[in-house]
């Protein structure tokens, strides 16, 4: 069984301490509330736009959240 290629980036936010994306299109945020959630099915450009983003908090709430399928790992 292989694991998918994983891209580790830590973001200044006053919501997330970091993101990572893998190739199977599954996104992982780290909450600074350390909290750790994984999204499935989330497409190449909404990482890179949350990556982008002025505020990631403002873009993970309006582009994220309820948006794809998810499940708390922590």
């Amino acid at each position: 069984m292989t694991h998918p290629e994983c891209l580790y980036t830590a973001v200044e936010s006053s919501l997330l301490a970091g993101v990572a994306y893998t190739t199977d299109q599954t996104l992982l945020l780290w909450f600074l509330s350390g909290a750790l959630y994984r999204y499935f099915a989330v497409p190449p450009a909404v990482f890179q736009a949350l990556l982008t983003a002025p505020s990631k908090g403002v873009y993970f709430n309006r582009n994220i959240r309820n948006r794809f399928p998810y499940q708390r790992l922590v």
